[in-house]
């Protein structure tokens, strides 16, 4: 049976029990440090734990060249007669495609071609991004782009019930729940972790771009050090005009972990995030939140006494500073990643024949 054959020959729904080759398309990989990166990268690992054989598609396997303004992200070039022949080697009982990049349109191409079924997943909110960068661009336009690619899909994934329903409203069809989790063996407090700078220490972790509103966060009067650990196109305008903060640049490993267990309030700027991995990852290690009371911070953190939510961001992070570590450590410890590795699996396009 020939592989259009074989894809199309039915769609079922993956449960746990199944053991299956999935493949994952995703235009946001290593060396990129985000929540996107992340997100993937824990699920594959969980995957696999699961007895499942994953593959992902990266820029890492192809000639790139760096996304204009922002040349930290690698855009694949000529990526479809390679990936075509990932696809036939390595026969994948469900495709997902996470990002709407040239790899993503690569991969949705080739499924169309041989009808082949796929989801994707919803993780940038493109049209806010896209606003911030060039503002005379409709934002009805970047939807309508955004339709026409996540239209074919089975499933198109969400991360909260909120942005569900917002996509939902923008015309989006076939929205389904796939939540975010925390990997509390990884992310977990440190006793006695130190930061060379005075205290209290104001952190934040991610992409320094436009977008992540982080001047919101440097423009405050606030006590002690602002630690700002991540990199991008914004890094060396922000580090010159707020000189006083410190620019620790991007962290992995032991270094990010110890970042978030020796400062003392997490501060999340970001209006536009559809969910906030980082918010996660901070309270696991024991370290509370402070941020806007938008979208992604309330349907993270809801009405948890773990975080402090407010539109004056300085009193959320003096606030935030009375909150106790151990309850921020406890509330990450409800969000296991085992049950959004479910929720992925329920969602996936399988094909029984191949089975």
């Amino acid at each position: 049976m020939k592989p259009a054959e074989r894809w199309s020959a039915g769609l079922g729904r993956a449960s746990g029990a199944e053991q299956l080759r999935i493949l994952i398309v995703t235009d946001a990989w290593a060396p990129q440090v985000n929540g996107v990166v992340r997100t993937l990268e824990i699920l594959g690992r969980d995957l696999v734990q699961l007895g499942h054989e994953v593959r992902f598609a990266t820029p890492a396997d192809y000639i790139t060249v760096p996304l204009p303004s922002y040349p930290e992200i690698r855009l694949a070039l000529f990526a479809r007669r390679r990936l075509t022949k990932l696809f036939r080697t390595f026969r994948p009982d469900a495709i997902h495609i996470a990002t709407e990049g040239t790899l993503g349109l690569a991969a949705r191409a080739i499924c169309r071609r041989h009808a082949i079924p796929f989801t994707t997943s919803f993780h940038t909110r493109f049209p806010d991004y896209i606003h911030a960068r060039l503002p005379f661009v409709p934002e009805e336009a970047v939807y309508r782009a955004l339709r026409w690619f996540h239209g074919p899909a089975t499933a198109v994934m969400a991360a909260t019930p909120s942005l569900q329903q917002e996509l939902e409203a923008h015309g989006f069809h076939n929205v389904r729940l796939w939540s975010r989790g925390v990997d509390v063996a990884v992310f977990h407090p440190l006793p006695g972790a130190t930061l060379p700078y005075p205290r209290p220490i104001f952190l934040y972790v991610g992409r320094i771009a436009v977008e992540k509103n982080i001047e919101a966060f440097l423009r405050l009067d606030l006590p002690g050090t602002k630690l700002v650990v991540g990199d991008g196109p914004a890094r060396a305008q922000l580090a010159r005009r707020y000189d006083k903060a410190v620019f620790a640049g991007p962290l992995n490993g032991a270094g990010l972990i110890n970042a978030y267990a020796a400062s003392d309030v997490f501060v999340f700027p970001s209006r536009t995030d559809t969910f906030g991995l980082v918010l996660l990852e901070a309270l696991a290690c024991g370290t509370p939140v402070a941020a806007f009371p938008v979208q992604g911070p309330r349907d993270v953190l809801g009405d948890a006494a773990v975080a402090c939510l407010d539109e004056d961001l300085k009193r959320a992070c003096l606030r935030a500073l009375k909150i106790p570590r151990a309850s921020a450590r406890a509330y990450a410890m409800t969000r296991s990643w085992r049950a959004c590795t479910a929720q992925f699996l329920t969602n996936l396009a399988v094909d029984p024949a191949a089975r």
